[in-house]
């Protein structure tokens, strides 16, 4: 058996969960659902369709941001999430790095939610929504629901290119496949055993990794790429020729400027059709090939919206609350859905839809019992719009709700009282209170910053013992920060960035360019803060500038400094994690500082594992993941009293952990 083969011996074993065959299409939990017993108030139940990164988080944020149903005493919660593939819920934005060999298929696993509320059917896809009967239709049955909830992702989009449809059934040939799921990953690993040179239609952030990680395993690859440049949505002709460099240093050819005109392919016997090459135009050159993988973009999977008779457009037409505009009880989050602002494409923004509509749909669990709150996305106008809801100590929301809840005082006059609550975000679910247990007063977070007049923003009177925060809006956390997970190319980039950028005369740009180093620093400031920037070649300048740009902090009154001072002195890693303040993010793609992290080790976290379920550290791009193996060994050295000291998991590959930077 091959390296490449025995990395790939049963993936399905090594994602599925023990005691999650109990129904067809598997249940996460085993067992039934609580019996809410005779009597009982009807549950409030929730279908998510979709088990991938952003449907298997709403489901955990919404269960976590609810809090138990006892608590409360309104409607139980039941939540059922709907699966098309066979596995648990894994790491789609590491699968470039599985291609590498750089993570193993085990540790894609995300962390399950936990909930005996929550039932997941795996292998079951939706076959429809019945509206009428307000149902979601599989192969296993019919699901009802008071809401549904669709994050159904996005395909690999294939080009209407000749040759790629000749296999059977007009399918994709022998040695050409499209990188989206782990099957996807499987059968590109399987290739490499055989292949000896690869090409990749398609050099944006995917294709670049996919290339990048093919050259580690020993394979000539070749990137064909329409644009001018590689990655020229985020990058401009400097930015791109810096990362040229570094990828012909790599063996990486990158032909720019060109399109595929034809996939060669030939027969092999009873085989049927096999990639042999491609052929560009303008050039008219063929470049041989045995493996083929197509990195050209993503297509929304609307269908099921689409059959249901909702308005899709490229996606699945949302308002700010997430509903569909046809249907208040329809959501959709991720890449299936186009809300008002567009998507990005990026996870971070589905995750910040998540916590949004868990706090949203935790609202309606809690209220409509006794009050019809408007549901997000429906017509509501005037007081309508202004609905009110008191708590009593009895129906007090639950500590997560509180949390994801940001208040604030905002349109009113000084001496008007009410109060406007608004979804934020919940940095550490399923153990949201970090904050609290910290003992800071006032509970605020990454708000949503959701328009005044949108559906979504409730007026309500802020519940018991819930702090009131100052008369000011928080700016909303960006989500479009773009991380390359290259073997030997680093490349962030931020905001306003890409060759395609409009021109705005408010912006100040100041550049450092060194692309025979393979090096560019490229900022973008204006009214006194960082709103875009594109790092080639530095990680320690791209990790502060990072966090200058995700948390808003004022540039200094020259901005060159930003260029200037990392480079003449880098920021020194911290030789002892004591001295490394609390509010140091670790993980940027879910908002966890080292002061969460500790507080989950408080709390009985013993090892990366256990961290990354109570804090969702490491679960996004993976890069923080050596950092929190770090902070797991020192706590377990500085807190030798504390029961159940097991050695943190060690990173992939076997590496010691690094020490730790720090970035503010």
């Amino acid at each position: 058996m091959t390296d490449a083969a025995a990395e790939l011996s049963e993936p399905g074993r090594a994602m599925a969960r023990p005691g999650s065959d109990n129904l067809p299409g598997g249940r996460a939990h085993g067992g039934e659902a609580p019996d809410d017993g005779p009597g009982a108030a009807a549950p409030f139940r929730v279908v998510v369709v979709g088990n991938g990164m952003v449907g298997s988080r709403f489901a955990a944020d919404l269960l976590a941001t609810a809090g138990p149903d006892q608590e409360h005493r309104a409607r139980p919660l039941r939540v059922t999430v709907l699966g098309d593939e066979e596995y648990d819920p894994y790491n789609r934005v590491l699968l470039s790095e599985v291609v590498a060999g750089r993570a193993d298929i085990g540790a894609l696993t995300l962390p399950s939610t936990g909930d005996e509320r929550a039932e997941v059917h795996r292998g079951a896809p939706a076959i429809a929504i019945d509206r009428s009967s307000r149902a979601v239709l599989t192969s296993d049955g019919a699901f009802p629901y008071d809401a549904v909830v669709l994050a159904t992702g996005s395909s690999a989009r294939v080009p209407d290119v000749p040759g790629l449809g000749s296999g059977p059934g007009g399918t994709l040939p022998a040695g050409v496949h499209a990188l989206r799921t782990l099957d996807d990953a499987c059968e590109i690993v399987a290739a490499t055993s055989n292949a000896r040179r690869a090409v990749v239609i398609g050099a944006g952030v995917l294709g670049l990794e996919v290339a990048c990680g093919l050259a580690r395993r020993g394979l000539a690859v070749t990137v064909v790429h329409g644009g001018a440049s590689p990655m020229d949505r985020q990058l401009g002709p400097d930015a791109g020729l810096a990362a040229s460099r570094t990828l012909a240093e790599l063996g990486i050819e990158v032909r720019t400027g060109v399109r595929t005109r034809e996939v060669v392919v030939r027969g092999v016997g009873g085989r049927g059709a096999v990639v042999a090459g491609v052929v560009l135009v303008p050039d008219a050159d063929e470049i041989p090939t045995d493996l083929l993988v197509l990195a050209c973009g993503t297509v929304p999977e609307a269908t099921l919206a689409r059959t249901a008779g909702l308005t899709v457009d490229r996606g699945v037409v949302v308002g700010h609350g997430l509903a569909s505009p046809d249907d208040p009880d329809v959501y959709a989050i991720g890449d299936c859905a186009q809300p008002p602002e567009g998507g990005t494409g990026l996870i971070a923004q589905g995750w910040e839809q998540s916590r949004r509509l868990a706090a949203l749909l935790a609202l309606r669990v809690l209220s409509e019992p006794r009050r019809a709150l408007p549901r997000p996305g429906s017509d509501t106008s005037g007081a309508a719009a202004r609905t009110h809801v008191r708590f009593t100590d009895d129906e007090r929301p639950s500590m997560a709700l509180r949390i994801a809840l940001g208040v604030e005082q905002g349109g009113r006059s000084p001496g008007d009282e009410q109060l406007e609550m608004r979804p934020t975000g919940v940095g550490s679910l399923p153990a949201p209170p970090l904050a609290a247990s910290r003992g800071e007063g006032v509970m605020t977070g990454a708000s949503s910053a959701l328009p005044a007049d949108s559906p979504a923003a409730l007026s309500v009177d802020p519940p018991v013992g819930f702090a009131v925060a100052p008369a000011r809006t928080p700016p909303a956390a960006p989500t479009d920060v773009v991380r390359l997970k290259a073997a030997g190319l680093d490349v962030v980039a931020m905001g306003v960035c890409g060759a395609r950028r409009a021109h705005d005369p408010s912006h100040r740009t100041l550049r450092l360019t060194d692309p025979d180093a393979g090096r560019h620093v490229e900022v973008v400031v204006a009214g006194g803060f960082l709103v875009g920037a594109t790092v080639v070649g530095a990680p320690q300048i791209g990790a502060d500038l990072t966090a200058t740009y995700t948390r808003r902090v004022p540039v200094p009154a020259d901005p060159a400094h930003l260029l200037l001072q990392p480079v003449a002195q880098a920021a020194a890693p911290a030789s002892d994690p004591t001295h490394m303040p609390d509010r140091t993010t670790v993980c940027s793609c879910n908002g966890v500082t080292k002061g969460d992290i500790v507080a989950s080790w408080r709390e009985g976290a013993r090892s990366t594992t256990d961290i990354a379920r109570a804090t969702r550290a490491t679960t996004g791009c993976g890069g923080c993941k050596d950092v929190v193996c770090g902070l797991a060994d020192w706590l377990r050295k500085a807190d030798p009293e504390q029961p159940g000291t097991a050695s943190a998991t060690p990173p992939a590959g076997g590496r010691a952990p690094e020490p730790v930077p720090v970035h503010g």
